[in-house]
């Protein structure tokens, strides 16, 4: 399973967040620097409203939606990537995640202790971007010593891994985060060997009042937040009240759709989120059904039949015949398996086969 990790400086709201995402009370969220010490980590269903069309369809009452893991790392501080904090242990757990969240404290709060004195969001994520790409820095030195005798004999990979690694330095010592460098194809698939913590795909989450969720388009310090992510990361960014969205646990759904539409706001921040970060991990959403349930299932965009076949059994995989596929939209016309295999809908895709968003699939496998 994927997983995305939740960073940025001491008290912005991320264990607050944490909590609402899982939809539980798991992770401390007090008013004091390292409140998170160890990681959390929730698993957190994807709100995928086809499933229930497809089931209905089946005749099954169990949906499985697809489902991403959070995790909650504590809070960096300047002169993390030098140990400074909890230094290179917060680093390392940035390392195991797939996708970053960065939260960004918005909001004015005397009673809730601010770590660099007031709020100046380019500044905050000036400073958790500045300790990343240092640690990347940090990594690519130490790197190009490892090859350093390789290099001396002109070792046909070295060269090319050392090409890759001088673009990355020019790149980050410019202060840019080493996603945002051009590559081609073959020069990503090296970079992605050096595990930089600046080349995950980042995410930016703008941490309001409640009180200030309706008038966000007009907001100085959201509009400042979605600046910096677009000139520096390329990258969207969700406006959202954690503390709201973590009281919002105490109220039935019914409840939550009312008191959201008081405040003015047509939809929670956490389910924002999650589509947001579903996006961010460029996934794409398949569907399996048999006669107990129906359930969505997710792989990164370009994968083979195959691929989208092991992440239900490592055998299907392994054992992979045909997967006879047919778009869910197209199966709900037609009122069944039947009726699509009639009108010739259903197709029998081979190994080679790239799964698109929606494919309803049945695996054909053999295992001797």
């Amino acid at each position: 399973m994927l997983k995305a990790g939740i960073v940025g400086l001491p008290n912005v709201g991320k264990s607050t967040l944490f909590n609402a995402l899982i939809r539980a009370r798991k992770a401390a969220a007090e008013n004091f620097p390292f409140c998170t010490i160890e990681p959390n980590l929730g698993v957190v269903n994807v709100p995928e409203p086809r499933l229930a069309p497809l089931g209905a369809l089946v005749k099954v009452d169990t949906l499985i939606p697809p489902a991403i893991e959070y995790v909650d790392i504590a809070g960096l501080v300047k002169g993390a990537s030098r140990g400074e904090g909890l230094g290179n242990k917060f680093l390392s757990h940035i390392r195991e995640v797939d996708a970053i969240i960065h939260v960004v404290r918005c909001f004015e709060d005397p009673d809730i202790h601010h770590v660099t004195g007031g709020i100046d969001p380019t500044r905050d994520i000036g400073i958790v971007s500045a300790e990343l790409i240092l640690a990347d820095l940090e990594a690519l030195q130490k790197r190009h010593e490892k090859i350093s005798r390789d290099l001396k004999r002109q070792d046909k990979h070295a060269l090319i891994e050392e090409a890759v690694l001088q673009k990355l330095l020019r790149h980050l010592d410019s202060g840019k985060p080493a996603n945002t460098l051009p590559l081609h194809a073959e020069e990503k698939a090296v970079s992605r060997q050096f595990f930089l913590l600046t080349d995950k795909p980042t995410l930016f989450a703008a941490n309001l009042k409640e009180t200030e969720l309706a008038s966000i388009e007009q907001n100085p310090v959201v509009g400042q937040v979605r600046q910096y992510a677009q000139t520096h990361h390329a990258c969207e960014t969700v406006a959202l009240s954690a503390q709201l969205e973590s009281d919002l646990l105490d109220l039935s759904p019914p409840e939550t759709v009312e008191y959201l539409r008081e405040l003015g706001v047509k939809e929670s921040g956490v389910d924002a989120l999650i589509h947001a970060t579903y996006r961010l991990l460029g996934l794409r959403t398949f569907f399996t059904f048999n006669e107990k349930e129906a359930r969505a299932w997710t792989v990164e965009a370009g994968a083979t039949a195959p691929r989208a076949a092991g992440r239900i059994h490592t055998d299907f995989e392994r054992g992979f015949i045909k997967a006879e596929t047919v778009g869910l939209d197209d199966l709900l016309r037609c009122g069944g398996m039947a009726h699509a295999r009639e009108r010739g809908l259903c197709r029998m895709e081979g190994k080679d086969y790239v799964v698109q968003d929606g494919d309803v699939i049945h695996f054909k496998f053999h295992v001797g």
